[in-house]
């Protein structure tokens, strides 16, 4: 059996600070993930394992999954790890902690839960487990989640912090709190995902078309920013995401 991974949107509770729920089971052969940095956090499971909270990152990360092996995750939207988890964003930035640092008792006990847990009803445990932490939890930052927003459209940050009414240097603040990083991170964040979206719409990339819609002002920036975010330039990243 190949590996697998589906992720779905999130229901009730969880859609307040969730952008989606998902699981991997990595094939016969293990699996290694490249995962790119989303301005999102992430409860994860990993059978055999136990829980963590995969911070913001700002680079990619290695995950070596053995063969067979499960893997569940929640993911807090940018904008709301700081909210969902009770703790500043920025102390989990380019972070992995275990979530009974930041949960207590609770986290053990569902760690227990879901490993005695049939595989089928695991993920639903995870998330109702989340779902019940987040009843009275704080909102995220609604303005945060807007210039997210508008950055993730290709808005410069300047522009992004008129629009909703702070200057660059409080946006800023309240982008670390919430996100993990300041919003031009962020942005260069999400830039990357559009050129990979762009890129990857049809059966031959045109490297330099993606480049320029996704807002790169040359090919040597795309290298360069691919390179820090992602570990590989360009063309190597879309061929290591093809094979996976």
């Amino acid at each position: 059996m190949s590996a697998t991974y589906r992720e779905s949107p999130p229901r009730g509770p969880l859609s307040s600070h969730v952008c989606c729920v998902w699981a991997n089971v990595a094939g016969p052969g293990g699996h290694l993930e490249r995962v790119l940095p989303d301005g999102c956090a992430d409860v994860v499971w990993i059978e055999g394992e136990g829980i963590v909270v995969a911070g913001p990152a700002t680079r990619e990360v290695l995950v070596d999954i053995p063969a067979g092996t499960a893997a569940l995750g929640v993911r807090f939207g940018p904008g709301a790890t700081g909210a969902a988890l009770g703790v500043a964003a920025r102390d989990l930035r380019d972070r992995t902690v275990a979530l009974e640092d930041v949960w207590g008792a609770p986290a053990t006990e569902l760690a227990e839960r879901l490993a005695g847990a049939p595989p089928a009803g695991r993920l639903a445990l995870l998330a109702a487990a989340v779902a019940r932490r987040l009843d009275g939890a704080q909102a995220p930052d609604a303005l945060v989640a807007r210039a997210s927003g508008l950055l993730g459209a290709g808005m410069p940050v300047t522009a992004a912090s008129r629009e909703v009414a702070l200057t660059d240097r409080h946006l800023r603040r309240r982008f670390h709190d919430a996100v993990g990083y300041g919003p031009k991170t962020l942005q260069r964040v999400l830039r990357l995902r559009r050129f990979l979206a762009l890129a990857e719409s049809g059966p031959s990339p045109d490297l330099a078309r993606a480049a320029a819609e996704a807002g790169y002002s040359d090919q040597p920036h795309l290298t360069r920013e691919c390179a820090d975010l992602a570990g590989l330039p360009p063309a190597a990243l879309l061929a290591s995401r093809a094979a996976a």
